[in-house]
């Protein structure tokens, strides 16, 4: 099954009763162009659980006020310890290719700052009382989910000089953000931008290439539950040409590192034909398809 996902945004009248309408508009400019490679991407078999392990949160890269649940190795939670500021990052670290991955975070367990985005290592995972953590300094980068801010190095910086986000909001709009939303991080072009409701909502911040980048979440509110799922990645250079969508497909590596695939593989592939392949890294086999697995980092 494909990754795409239907649906739409909705926004509210501050100054009078919520009045809820899609915000499905015309968007233009650079900003606001959708990557063609992200289609290919969404449009790809999603990734096997154990692929979404392996870029799942990271237990040994956390605030010691966040755990990972034991029965479901994709969802963090967190203790609820006052005037505290907490952050874990995910475990693996982007340096090329396109990467795309879910966040499940339920709008009732956000509290006064959430903020969603990518990291470096170096980026601080504690911050005594509440705040904006990622994006608060030159190693972090981060959308404020209830501002509707943008932040980087933003302890520096005046609070009045944070870009809005979605860019395209009027003053009077506030952005109801739903429970879910798709971080798209594209190594190869230096750029992170979010989607929501199957709409891209354009870039968020530009300058990222040469860095090693890996999501990050910040959370202050007592018991909340973060699930992230990656959806899948492109190796650098898969489908940038500009012909047709099925000449694209056929010139596309899966990035997934499918794990029953190479159990199918092996269980179709005669002794000697399994051995072959297996010694030339599943480079080719004549007699089934290849996913060419894509590492980050």
């Amino acid at each position: 099954m494909g990754q795409k996902i239907s649906g739409s945004i909705k926004s509210v009248d501050v100054r009078g009763e919520p009045s809820y309408r899609p915000l499905r508009r015309e968007l233009r400019g650079p900003d606001f162009f959708k990557p063609a490679r992200l289609d290919l991407l969404l449009d790809m078999p999603p990734a096997p659980y154990e692929l979404q392990v392996r870029h799942a949160w990271n237990a040994d890269d956390r605030s010691l006020n966040i755990f990972i649940k034991e029965d479901d190795k994709l969802t963090f939670h967190r203790h609820p310890v006052a005037q505290s500021t907490d952050c874990i990052r995910g475990r693996v670290g982007y340096t090329r290719g396109l990467h795309a991955w879910r966040i499940h975070w339920p709008s009732r367990q956000r509290g006064t700052h959430a903020v969603v985005g990518v990291a470096t290592a170096e980026a601080p995972l504690h911050s005594v009382g509440y705040t904006s953590l990622v994006g608060s300094d030159s190693e972090s980068w981060g959308w404020d989910l209830g501002r509707n801010k943008l932040y980087h190095n933003s302890k520096n910086r005046p609070a009045s000089s944070a870009p809005t986000y979605p860019s395209f909001l009027e003053p009077e709009e506030a952005f109801v953000l739903p429970d879910t939303l798709v971080v798209v991080l594209d190594m190869d072009e230096g750029t992170l931008s979010f989607m929501v409701d199957g709409q891209y909502l354009g870039v968020a911040f530009r300058g990222l290439k040469g860095k090693k980048l890996y999501p990050i979440v910040s959370a202050v509110w007592g018991h909340c539950e973060i699930t992230m799922r990656y959806i899948n990645g492109l190796d650098p250079g898969d489908g940038r040409g500009t012909a047709g969508r099925s000449s694209e497909h056929s010139k596309l590596k899966v990035v997934s590192l499918d794990f029953r695939w190479r159990e199918l593989s092996h269980a179709n592939c005669n002794g000697g034909e399994a051995q072959r392949v297996a010694k030339a890294g599943l480079k080719s086999s004549s007699k089934l398809p290849l996913r060419a697995p894509f590492y980050a980092g």
